[in-house]
């Protein structure tokens, strides 16, 4: 049986998604395209009051599917209200306490390995576009960070797991500040939440329905890309920009910046540049103080 909360988001969730078919740029056929590929995400929502990580349970999820002769459903998502144990890149603490979203879904690896390591960038994307949906200009740090005013607000973290019966899925983790107001000590001058911005607590169903309908429709875009790429005979190295790119850019307020980069920024920076653009792989292209350029597809930066 549904809890009240899931019920109240899968019904925020086809509302939105109902908007976004009206709202769409694309002709009705291709709308329809977009929205098929993304359909199964979010359509299974497990939710929880307190969990230790929601990829563990995932995992665990995955594990009793197999246990069954059977495989996670594409799209299952696990929600959960707070976690004990959440990391981030290289195992960095996640304050995740009661009032955010805490979320994270499979998506299994049917993606050519070109559009599936742009999975992050379609987080990315959905998680901005939902923040806006208050109001709100927020922008994406590449390759996926959600700032408001320079102050983060929201952050990803993919993964893959290869199963023990060869299944291999893509975990995408998104923690949202929402209704949670306080932060340690170190966090509270750079994260930020939605309830400290409109000055009120919001709705969290319908948060958590408005996201997995938005991620619904960047997966569902990636997935677009790709077949519209296979058709055409082109890749990213040819020069062809997937859709889902230029739409992350737009909303994007990396280029133009000075950054500092490093695959551990925080523990091991490398060098110090101006970041220029975004290359049709999603690599960030930044120009160094000599002229020359490099171009980076993973890593992470920080504004200077």
């Amino acid at each position: 049986m549904l809890s009240s909360f899931q019920e109240e988001a899968q019904r925020h969730r086809l509302r939105h998604l109902a908007a976004l078919q009206q709202m769409s740029a694309f002709p009705a056929e291709e709308t329809a395209k977009i929205l098929a590929y993304g359909a199964p995400l979010g359509l299974l929502l497990e939710h929880h009051a307190q969990l230790d990580r929601c990829m563990s349970r995932l995992q665990q999820l995955m594990a009793e599917a197999e246990a069954r002769g059977t495989a996670l459903p594409a799209g299952a998502a696990v929600l959960a209200d707070s976690l004990s144990q959440s990391l981030g890149r290289f195992e960095r603490h996640w304050h995740a306490p009661p009032g955010g979203i805490w979320l994270t879904a499979a998506w299994p690896d049917v993606l050519v390995p070109e559009f599936s390591r742009l999975l992050p960038f379609a987080a990315g994307l959905a998680c901005c576009r939902t923040v806006r949906l208050y109001g709100l200009d927020a922008r994406l740090k590449w390759v996926n960070d959600v700032l408001v005013d320079g102050r983060k607000i929201a952050g990803i973290l993919c993964s893959t797991v290869l199963r023990p019966n060869q299944d291999r899925y893509h975990l995408i983790g998104i923690g949202l500040n929402a209704n949670n107001r306080e932060f340690p000590a170190e966090l509270q001058a750079s994260a930020v939440s939605l309830t400290e911005l409109l000055g009120d607590d919001v709705d969290r169903a319908k948060l958590a329905g408005q996201l997995l309908a938005e991620l619904s429709w960047a997966v569902g875009l990636l997935h677009y890309d790709e077949e519209q790429a296979l058709r055409e005979g082109q890749s990213c190295e040819d020069g062809r920009k997937p859709l889902l790119l230029n739409a992350w850019q737009s909303l994007s307020d990396t280029v133009g910046r000075r950054v500092e980069y490093g695959f551990d920024v925080q523990q091991k920076p490398l060098f110090r540049a101006e970041a220029v653009g975004l290359d049709p792989c999603g690599g960030l292209v930044m120009e160094l103080d000599d002229g020359g350029r490099v171009v980076e597809y993973s890593g992470e930066i920080v504004y200077l």
